[in-house]
């Protein structure tokens, strides 16, 4: 149904892709994006159902789980789209606090959205994440996540294919992701979590000071790609993981929770590359928070106050 709600002068002006030529990478200049939505009261979120008197982005007076085009875009057709998935229409939810059935809901969202935006004719790649906390630079409260359909194939995933493409080359008949996994299951050190269809764990290099990467134990390129199973067995793990993040300090723990993917139609690259789940807080102490030093910020130097060792140990106490 049409949304009567009106937007901010100029909210149509079109986002702009600029390239970099000094560092090679794309930059989205989205300025229409300054007056959306910010922190608004819980009885005036737009992310709950609509009610009488209170039209929200969700016309049904329920929901399970929603997906809808963002209404303050950075990415707009036809150069990309950006899209918003609501996890449940309960205000006070997290995902942490999900039962494992709409968990899955979550996963068959993400599936849908990836197949669909893949195939639009301008997507690379496609990206579905969570933001969650204020801390993180959230504007609504409300538990939801975002998916992003990218007309190139961003910096980090170019980097990660890169690496992988050099180490095909310098060690023949191996698969970068598969060993860093095998690695990482044998040292079992920084092995948070694990199950029959899925492994996490505190990367060796981790750059945020609580990190986990979720990896799929059978490699495919992307969510549309995992069997049923697998889809079945992510959602009670992941729980798993995003409550322990809560339990470090005893309080909700902000993250990011950033689904790699391989980009779309390149069989060569898809053939390599591994889907998986990278989360990380930006909480390192009860009360401290991780912010970007100079040496990151200014030259993508990291430098992490915990030991992964330590980390993915403290991970693992949390009851």
């Amino acid at each position: 149904m049409p949304d009567p709600r009106g937007l901010p002068e100029g909210q149509w002006e079109p986002p702009e892709i600029r390239w970099d030529p000094l560092v090679g990478e794309n930059v989205v200049i989205a300025a229409q994006r300054q007056d959306r939505t910010f922190l608004p009261p819980a009885d005036e979120c737009p992310l709950d159902p609509s009610r009488p008197g209170h039209p929200t982005e969700i016309p049904a007076p329920s929901y399970d789980v929603v997906v809808f085009e963002n209404r303050f875009p950075s990415l707009r057709e036809p150069h990309g789209r950006c899209e918003v998935v609501c996890f449940t229409s309960d205000h006070e939810a997290s995902f942490a606090t999900l039962s494992p059935r709409r968990a899955r809901t979550v996963m068959e969202a993400w599936v849908d959205r990836t197949e669909a935006l893949g195939a639009k004719p301008y997507t690379r790649q496609v990206y579905c994440f969570e933001n969650r906390g204020e801390e993180i630079g959230v504007t609504l409260h409300h538990p939801h996540g975002q998916i992003y359909a990218f007309p190139f194939v961003t910096p980090r995933t170019q980097r990660m294919i890169d690496q992988a493409d050099a180490y095909a080359e310098a060690h023949p008949g191996g698969n970068l992701f598969d060993d860093v996994v095998a690695a990482e299951l044998d040292a079992g050190t920084r092995v948070v979590a694990r199950n029959d269809h899925w492994v996490a764990f505190v990367p060796q290099a981790a750059r945020w000071p609580f990190e986990v990467r979720i990896f799929p134990l059978d490699r495919v390129p992307d969510l549309p790609a995992l069997s049923g199973p697998a889809r079945d067995s992510f959602g009670p793990l992941y729980l798993d993981v995003l409550q322990r993040f809560d339990g470090l300090f005893g309080k909700p723990a902000p993250y990011i929770a950033a689904w790699h993917q391989a980009p779309v139609r390149d069989a060569g690259v898809r053939a390599r590359f591994s889907t998986h789940l990278q989360v990380f807080s930006v909480r390192r102490a009860a009360g401290k928070l991780k912010y970007l030093a100079g040496t990151e910020s200014g030259m993508g130097v990291w430098i992490n106050d915990i030991v992964p060792e330590e980390a993915a140990r403290r991970l693992r106490e949390v009851r």
